[in-house]
């Protein structure tokens, strides 16, 4: 059997995360038999390349190998695509035709995006897969195939299942071995040697130097969750080698390209706003992610200041990693003084970089005022008083504009309305 890494060279498969390795390491030891194979994974993460694995270490290696995305032909010729036609058996037939299935006789068919498949397409799939005949479209005689089948899907099949949208017998057909390919950003680890590999490869064709990052570059990159994995990794790259115009890319740079970088793409639950019994949740959440933004805003500034002023607070290693988790745990805390809304960055503010590598900003006392008085809290912390006062600062905020205040605060008209009533704030 062909060693991991050799695999890895071969077929130009960049990385050393543990998931894709598991993956990797499937499909080599299935690539033996004859097993059908079901390969999972979002669009982008290389699902293709795992299927020419898994032939070229097969035994049908040297017959014919055939990729056939099933989204892109269109209902209407599918069945004909796939397992041919008789002349004469719908318009424009004029010839018998030889289907896939037929000409790869011996070899390999990856059928890509299989959940698009029609359900008359699919009955069609699993008598092959079963029993290794199929009929011409227009034909009543019986053929006889012998083709391995590795499908691949970036959609749930079983929730199409439930839907009534796949077969669910030919789900468990398909999937003999399943085989998932993880997202990028499961595999942070991967994105360094990644974009090395995708900049290189700009920088020749282009006949320019090959961009870089800086640490803090890298940092933001492998926080940003990559919905379009490796596809939209290699067209960042390929963006920032046209337009920078420094070959390395600071932070500043990188967000001013591509801004979408900043962006975290945290899952977020949609409920409807009509429905009263979720209204007070929702005030509670916004609050509540505003309080924890509002902590880790304090925390930073106040490790800053004490890193700048050298002051004694007894054991600083436990501040120090305070502030590390801070910065691992999201990227806002790094540039909390600049990002936080409301707040007019003085000209005294330094942008550096602490002792751990990571970007943060430092305020160098000049003499002048830098902190507005402080405010002084409420202790009352009951979600009443908390509801009210965010009902408050919305109306005021859009000048009474209930309309308004309550797309701000997420709700509809109606509850806002009964919530002024309950709290006679009219």
């Amino acid at each position: 059997m062909s060693s991991l890494q050799s695999i890895k060279q071969k077929f130009g498969i960049l990385g050393i995360s543990t998931a894709l390795d598991n993956a990797l390491n499937t499909a080599i030891r299935v690539a033996t038999t004859d097993l059908t194979v079901l390969i999972s994974g979002e669009s982008g993460v290389g699902k293709d390349v795992f299927s020419r694995v898994i032939h070229s270490l097969s035994p049908r290696k040297h017959n014919p190998f055939i990729a056939i995305n099933c989204g892109a032909i269109p209902e209407g010729t599918i069945n004909s695509e796939l397992f041919g036609h008789e002349k004469g058996s719908f318009t424009g037939a004029l010839g018998d035709r030889k289907g896939y299935f037929e000409t790869v006789h011996g070899g390999t068919i990856f059928l890509d995006e299989i959940g698009e498949m029609p359900l008359d397409t699919q009955a069609f799939l699993l008598r092959v897969l079963e029993s290794g005949e199929f009929i011409r479209v227009g034909s009543s005689k019986t053929l006889k195939t012998d083709v391995r089948v590795i499908a691949a899907t970036n959609v749930n099949l079983e929730e199409l299942i439930k839907k009534g949208k796949f077969r669910e017998d030919l789900y468990f057909r398909l999937s003999t071995v399943p085989i998932k390919v993880p997202p990028l950003r499961e595999r942070k680890e991967d994105i360094r040697l990644l974009f090395r590999k995708f900049a290189v490869d700009f920088s020749e064709k282009y006949k320019t130097q090959s961009i870089q990052l800086t640490d803090q570059s890298l940092n933001i990159m492998e926080i940003y969750s990559w919905p379009g994995n490796i596809r939209e990794l290699r067209n960042v790259t390929e963006q920032l080698s046209v337009l920078s115009e420094e070959r390395m890319v600071t932070p500043e740079i990188l967000l001013r390209l591509v801004p979408n970088l900043s962006s975290r793409n945290l899952p977020s639950k949609v409920l409807n706003m009509d429905d009263e019994g979720f209204s007070e949740r929702d005030i509670l959440y916004k609050l509540l992610f505003e309080m924890k933004g509002d902590m880790n805003d304090l925390k930073s500034l106040v490790y800053e200041l004490i890193t700048r002023n050298q002051l004694n607070v007894g054991d600083f290693s436990k501040l120090r990693q305070l502030n590390n988790n801070i910065i691992q745990d999201d990227f806002k805390t790094s540039t909390a003084l600049t990002s936080h809304p409301g707040f007019q960055t003085p000209s005294h503010i330094l942008d550096s970089v602490n002792k751990d590598g990571h970007q943060s900003y430092i305020l160098e006392n000049e003499g002048e005022e830098i902190y507005q008085p402080a405010e002084e809290l409420d202790d009352s912390l009951s979600i009443e008083h908390m509801e009210k006062e965010l009902i408050i600062k919305a109306l005021k905020k859009y000048n009474g504009r209930r309309k308004e205040a309550a797309k701000d605060l997420g709700l509809s008209e109606r509850t806002l309305y009964r919530k002024i009533k309950q709290y006679d704030l009219d």
